[in-house]
This record gives C-alpha cells, sequence and structure tokens, in this order.
C-alpha cells in the first residue's frame, strides 16, 4: 500500500537517525513548524526505543499517533539494523512500547532527497555554474559517518524518491598520484569502496595513506584536525588529503549525475560538506565533476550544491508527512500498523 492514498494520523513523530546523531520533532499538524528536540548521540543510549522515550517524549506533553523515521541502512524487514550504529529498529515494538498505531520507515538518505524539493534557495550553497530544471531528475549524497546516496525523480507530477547503497560502489586510481597513493589505502574485504574514501574515516584513510605514500608521519589522527589543518593550509599532507577528497567526491558526483541524468541537479548533504565548502570551491571538485568526456557539456549544464540547513532530513520527512500525495514514496513492506 502506498502512503500517498493513505495519510498518516496527527501528531507524527519523525526522525533522522544516522550513525553518530539522531534528530527528533514532532508535526502537529499539516501547517505547524516541526517541534524539534535537542539532538541525540546515538551511543548516549542502548536503544532507539529508550532514545525517544527520555529525549522526546519525557520533553514534552505531546502524544505522537504516528511516526516517520528514516534510518541510515536498508529496509528489509520487522528488525532495521542500522550501517554505522548499534542500534535495531523494531518497529512492532516501538508502536507497542510509545503508543504509536502507524508506522512508517524509511531510508536516511530517501528523507535527504524529499528535502530537496523542500528547501529554499537560502539553505543551498552553488559549487560551479549550471541551471537546474524544476523538474528534473536529480541526485544527493552526504559523505557523513558513511557515504549516503539517493536519487529523485520526478513522474507523473510525483517526486519518487530512489533509495540505494551507492556508497558502496567501487573508487579506483586515475591519476599518476593516485596509482602512488590508492595502493596504502585501507580497504575492505580487498576492495576499496567510495566509503572507505568519502566519509569521516575516509578522509583518516586518505590522510594516513597520502603520508605513507611519502614516507612522512601523519601529525592528525582525526577528520576535523585534518579538515581544519587542510583548510588552513597548515599541513600540506591535509591540503593534499582535502584535495584527494574532494576530487573523489567530484569524480563520483558526476558519475550519479550521468546515470540519474540529473538536469534538476546535484545536492551535497551532511556535515562534512558545510564544513568543507571553500575546498569544494577551489575547482577540483567541479573539474572532476564535469570530466565525463565525451559528455563534458552534458555535466557543465548540471549544477551542484550543498545543502546547508542543519537538519535538512526532518524538513524532507515533514514535507512527505504534510502532502504524501506530492511524493511516490511506496510503503510496501515499510509501515506498520497497531491493532
Amino acid at each position: 500500500m502506498s502512503i500517498q492514498n493513505d495519510v498518516l494520523s496527527f501528531p507524527i513523530l519523525i526522525g533522522d537517525i544516522g550513525g553518530t546523531n539522531a534528530r527528533f520533532a514532532i508535526l502537529v499538524d499539516s501547517y505547524a513548524e516541526p517541534k524539534a528536540f535537542p539532538v541525540v548521540q546515538t551511543a548516549d543510549y542502548a536503544t532507539i526505543d529508550e532514545a525517544i522515550q527520555a529525549a522526546v517524549l519525557d520533553r514534552t506533553s505531546l502524544q505522537p499517533r504516528s511516526a516517520v523515521l528514516a534510518v541510515a541502512g536498508p529496509v528489509d524487514g520487522d528488525e532495521i539494523d542500522l550501517t554505522n550504529c548499534d542500534w535495531v529498529v523494531r518497529p512492532r515494538k516501538l508502536i507497542s512500547e510509545l503508543g504509536l498505531s502507524d508506522i512508517v520507515i524509511l531510508n536516511d538518505f530517501e528523507a535527504q532527497a524529499l528535502a530537496v524539493v523542500a528547501l529554499g534557495e537560502e539553505h543551498l550553497e552553488r559549487i560551479g555554474s549550471g541551471i537546474a530544471e524544476e523538474a528534473g531528475s536529480r541526485v544527493v549524497l552526504g559523505p557523513g559517518t558513511g557515504l549516503g546516496v539517493a536519487g529523485l525523480v520526478n513522474s507523473r507530477r510525483i517526486w519518487i524518491p530512489v533509495p540505494g547503497e551507492g556508497g558502496h560502489v567501487d573508487l579506483g586510481p586515475r591519476s599518476p598520484r593516485d596509482f602512488q597513493v590508492f595502493p596504502h589505502l585501507e580497504p575492505i574485504e580487498g576492495r576499496i569502496s567510495a566509503e572507505q574514501l568519502l566519509c569521516g574515516r575516509g578522509l583518516v584513510n586518505i590522510y594516513r595513506a597520502v603520508a605513507k605514500a611519502d614516507d612522512k608521519e601523519p601529525a592528525f589522527s582525526t577528520p576535523s584536525e585534518i579538515t581544519a589543518a587542510g583548510l588552513e593550509g597548515a599541513d600540506p599532507i591535509a591540503v593534499e588529503s582535502l584535495d584527494i577528497f574532494v576530487t573523489c567526491l567530484g569524480r563520483l558526483a558526476g558519475d550519479l549525475a550521468l546515470i540519474f541524468m540529473s538536469r534538476g541537479g546535484v545536492y551535497l548533504t551532511g556535515g562534512i560538506a558545510q564544513k568543507i565548502v571553500p575546498a569544494l570551491k577551489n575547482g577540483k571538485f567541479r573539474a572532476a565533476f564535469e570530466d565525463k568526456a565525451p559528455h563534458r557539456a552534458l555535466l557543465s549544464a548540471m549544477p551542484v550544491f550543498v545543502i546547508t540547513h542543519p537538519t535538512a532530513a526532518l524538513t524532507g520527512i515533514a514535507a512527505y508527512a504534510r502532502t504524501p500525495a506530492r511524493f511516490g514514496v511506496e510503503t510496501a513492506g515499510r509501515r506498520w500498523r497497531g491493532a
């Protein structure tokens, strides 16, 4: 059954649950702005049930009747494992323990895709040239704890999010310098996926590999340290690592733009993208994005934006909860109802 033909009952609990942080809000009705709650560190709670009770329900007199939760991982079955977090989402248990009557579970980057058509220009930072076609397909990707990817296509006047696990595609060397650095990258089960480079730990992976390639000792060990040193120009290894990061992100973004024919734009989201806007604007990202012969002209016409809204996924979920008929979200196997 599709939710667009069977709306949820207000108040609606909405949540964006990533590998490190979880963000919750309650949507009282279709007109009100979501009532937001403090960001939850997933490591602070043993289960999502405890987090919702302590961080949301214990802080308000509002009792949600329904919930739409976006989780970082594939939604498959009654027990949903998060990719980079120990939480397991059990919708039937949430219904019984939290007094809910209806739950829909989405992929977290499906929610990010929904946000793309819900955000205004004031929440978008343009990277390079290109003009977005109003009904053109779009791609969202975001390096964070992991690497999320989703598409958004317009068909029969509704927006259809396309969730997936695009962050786990292969990513290989291309330039002569890549062939010096890539042998020193830490693989997973013998391969280098995009997520092994394009996330927080991926930046550390790149930094260590650059240091090893040049037989130097790394000075930093965290993504924030490397990012800061790279942006400030304070450490040559960090500077090059950040350049490699944005170049590889540009290559992948260009690949995805071709796959989805993203004339509506490519959207970078998450905390890392927001922090490295100066690096994304130095030309290397856009050059890699457009370097897709024989389709360079096609890519140069596609715009790229960084989403700067701090809770973009919640904005997307709220838009969907208010007017589900605007979105073609398939809920078969992803919707649970109470007795």
